[in-house]
């Protein structure tokens, strides 16, 4: 338990927000758990992916569903698909937390961390803008209200191109 509050705190520390904005790189292989079945990264070629990794104690993350939801709402028809992958290995605390904040948009599960090491995660959320190619083309840790804008200005400039 104590262990637990340690790794969150630290992750917690780590969320203070950053965005970048850096050269196009390949987004490393994935395969998750989804409800139904397996979801492979590379089946979604062709869209802009939205991929955040989350968990049910990141407090930044209740602030961030909704936001995706609009997300997903508002440019799923240009071909925006979110994914949001939780990395909790208790999944009663996943359903808890989605009972609350209801996700409209594809959850997937990573409760080894594997994918998140490939990543590279840092802290909770880690956001990463993947473009039609499978190119990284913008990531970022933690969520704020104030920082929408600019989360939503790259992902307009993505689908756009």
């Amino acid at each position: 338990m104590k262990n637990t509050i340690l790794r969150s705190a630290s992750l917690v520390f780590l969320s203070l927000f950053f965005v970048t904005a850096a050269p196009a790189a390949p987004a490393p292989d994935a395969i998750w758990s989804v409800e139904g079945g397996e979801l492979r990264l590379e089946q979604l070629r062709g869209k802009v992916i939205y991929l955040d990794f989350w968990a049910s104690w990141c407090a930044p993350c209740r602030k961030s569903f909704p936001f995706m939801n609009e997300l997903q709402t508002r440019y799923g028809e240009q071909g925006l698909v979110v994914v949001a992958v939780n990395l909790d290995k208790d999944q009663k605390l996943v359903e808890q937390f989605l009972a609350k904040y209801p996700a409209q948009f594809t959850v997937a599960y990573d409760p080894k961390g594997e994918t998140a090491e490939r990543f590279g995660v840092k802290g909770m959320p880690s956001s990463y803008l993947i473009d039609r190619d499978g190119e990284i083309r913008l990531s970022h840790v933690g969520f704020r209200d104030k920082d929408r804008s600019e989360l939503e200005t790259g992902i307009r400039d993505v689908l756009e191109n």
